[in-house]
This record gives structure tokens, C-alpha cells and sequence, in this order.
């Protein structure tokens, strides 16, 4: 997208059939050896996971075989190879954040969405995930939804911060 231009679209990522931010991460990387995680971060930046299409168009366009970038998306777990919702939940299952009722925070989470860990709402728009230290042990147990930390929680406090996320319709219902 240009400068000053809206997106009107209602996903936050480029769809796998544009491959026009492919071409610039490739671009931004040709010639460079020992790139091959930056450009899986990239891709997955601006795509939200790792699709089969993107991988094939990034594997002939930087070099690599195929069962190389495989290797290391499934290696890693920083990377997916499914669609993600249109809010990320990452719930801190650290040492602080689990002493401090991580799990309690999970279970409200499963209650509230019907999902668990890995999964993604039928509707696509969450996606949770445990991630092991955010680094913000004071604020223990921790959630991140998108880029916003809500720390201190309680259970009973999920329930208010995902309503950010629900939408209007959704906080009616309840």
C-alpha cells in the first residue's frame, strides 16, 4: 500500500495470491547469505503465517529447496504454517506468570472463546497462544492481545479485556 492509502480490506495481512510483499522481502535480502530466518519473519509479517504459495515463491526466489525453509518454520515456533485470527492472544506461562495463575487465565480464556492453546475461533477472529517469558515478571500472569500487555490479570478480568477485541455486537450479547 501507498503512503495515505486505506485499506479497506478487514484482514490486517496481504492476501497469499498478491505476491508483491514477497517481491520486496525478497529484494530487500537478495545476495545475502544466511538470510533465511529474516526472510521467514518477514514473509510471515506480512502474510500472518507461512502458506504453502509463499513458501514455494520464497524458496525459488532466494535459492533455497523447499525442505529447507520447512525445516526451519516447523523447527521454530515463532512460526506458523496456518492462519492466524484477527487478534493474536498470547497468554505467559513463564515461571512468574505460572506461579502467579497463568493457567487459571488459559482456563478463563477456553471458557470465554472455546478455544485452547494453538487454536483459532470458527469465526477467525481469535487465535491463542502460550508463550514462555515476555519478560514483564512484575505484572505476572500476563496476556498480550495484539500488541497491548494487560498484566495483573484475574480470571475474572478476561472476560473485560477480550471485549475490547469482541466488537459491539458481540458485547451486546452478553
Amino acid at each position: 500500500m501507498m503512503e495515505g492509502d486505506t485499506c479497506k480490506c478487514s484482514q490486517r495481512f496481504a492476501d497469499v495470491d498478491d505476491l508483491e510483499p514477497l517481491r520486496e522481502i525478497l529484494e530487500r535480502y537478495k545476495g545475502e547469505k544466511g538470510a533465511l530466518i529474516p526472510l521467514l519473519q518477514d514473509a510471515q509479517e506480512a502474510y500472518g503465517y507461512l502458506d504453502e504459495k509463499i513458501m514455494r515463491a520464497l524458496a525459488k526466489g532466494a535459492g533455497y529447496q523447499l525442505s529447507q525453509l520447512y525445516g526451519v518454520a516447523t523447527f521454530y515456533t515463532q512460526f506458523r504454517l496456518q492462519p492466524i485470527g484477527e487478534h493474536l492472544i498470547r497468554v505467559c506461562h513463564g515461571t512468574a506468570c505460572h506461579v502467579a495463575g497463568a493457567e487459571l487465565i488459559s482456563e478463563e480464556i477456553h471458557n470465554i472463546l472455546g478455544i485452547r492453546d494453538g487454536e483459532t475461533t470458527p469465526d477467525r477472529k481469535f487465535t491463542v497462544e502460550t508463550v514462555m517469558c515476555v519478560g514483564a515478571c512484575s505484572l505476572s500472569p500476563i496476556m498480550i492481545v495484539d500488541e497491548d500487555t494487560h498484566g495483573k490479570l484475574k480470571p475474572a478480568n478476561v472476560r473485560k479485556v477480550l471485549k475490547k477485541y469482541m466488537g459491539e455486537s458481540e458485547e451486546r450479547e452478553e
